[in-house]
């Protein structure tokens, strides 16, 4: 059963581009999606996000017509793990445990440096451990080496048995492009579990905020988050429906906070290979440009909380679906 969200019946605006159109719909959400984040060295969400609406307010009171243009966000492969007709919700942590993340987005038009309103935008991500909702057959995280892989389409998954230790199982191999992109086909899910994928409107500032928790990571593959941002669609009883992809991304974290994340459990305990920011094959060395999020925590206690914050550069008129990389 969907529920509806008066807030989000509002068709978005903005010119009309007549290509690349491609069908999307977005369930909305149940009602009651647990926040509290329980375990031993984590906060409860309910708490550690009581800055977020005085933050995202005096984000918003600095923005002005003088604002400088960023120039166009890094795209990126959508990997395998995507899940359209995702979540209405922009609390997309269920019951999982660790480290508080609130994550707020600004998207603007990277040609006129205008907010783009009334964009939906997705975000999805893997635990604490490494394992993606939908997919929990296909991922061993904390396990020990068999977390999920990102491989190029038509990549086999069966590795046989005796592969080397330092075989990588991530995305892409080395060589990808510049810009940090690779391959990424797509896998049908294998459960029903949907914690840590959440979708979200753009208001008119182009800003939306998310509540989360800091992404582990799994061989292969340094901690991120998945992204797009869809526009030209319109906010329905039932969620978000039509227009098309102009954005797919990742976010990232630097070396400083994943060190300081895997003090702190359920992260301590994992046991799986570890691949760097300056190591991976997806994030391409750009800063900001290339997803990298601008970070605020206490250096002394990680545990209490983080913001990540980045404004993302994107052309309306063009489809990045990131599955053509």
């Amino acid at each position: 059963m969907t529920e509806n969200h008066p807030e989000l019946q509002q068709p978005a605006h903005g010119p009309k581009h007549k290509k690349d159109l491609t069908r999307r719909k977005v369930v909305v959400a149940g009602a009651g999606a647990a926040v509290a984040v329980g375990a031993a060295g984590t906060l409860a969400a309910s708490g550690a996000f009581a800055s977020e609406t005085s933050t995202a307010a005096s984000a918003s009171s600095t923005s002005t017509a003088a604002e400088a243009c960023y120039r166009l966000t890094s795209e990126t492969t959508e990997g395998p793990y995507y899940i359209d007709a995702d979540k209405i919700r922009r609390d997309i942590t269920e019951d999982k445990e660790g480290i508080p993340l609130t994550l707020q987005l600004k998207v603007i038009d990277s040609e006129t440096c205008k907010p783009v309103a009334n964009a939906a935008v997705d975000i999805w991500h893997c635990d604490a451990l490494g394992i993606y909702s939908g997919y929990e057959s296909l991922s061993t995280g904390g396990g020990g080496g068999g977390a999920p892989t990102e491989a190029p389409s038509g990549t086999p998954t069966d590795a046989p048995s005796g592969t080397p230790s330092g075989t990588p199982t991530g995305e892409p191999p080395s060589g990808a492009p510049s810009g940090g992109t690779g391959g990424g086909g797509h896998q049908e899910p294998t459960d029903d579990e949907r914690y840590l994928r959440g979708t979200w409107r753009t208001d008119k500032h182009g800003q939306v905020t998310f509540r989360t928790i800091f992404p582990g990571w799994y061989r292969g593959r340094t901690v991120h988050i998945h992204t797009k941002v869809h526009v030209d669609g319109s906010w329905t009883d039932a969620g978000y429906e039509g227009g098309h992809t102009c954005h797919t991304g990742q976010f990232f974290f630097d070396e400083e906070s994943v060190l300081a994340s895997a003090e702190v459990e359920p992260y301590s305990t994992s046991t799986t290979e570890r691949t760097t920011l300056s190591e991976d094959t997806i994030y391409d060395q750009s800063g900001t440009t290339g997803g990298l999020l601008k970070l605020k925590y206490n250096k002394k206690n990680i545990a209490k909380g983080v913001i990540g914050s980045i404004t993302m550069g994107v052309d309306p008129d063009t489809t990045n679906d990131g599955t053509s990389l």
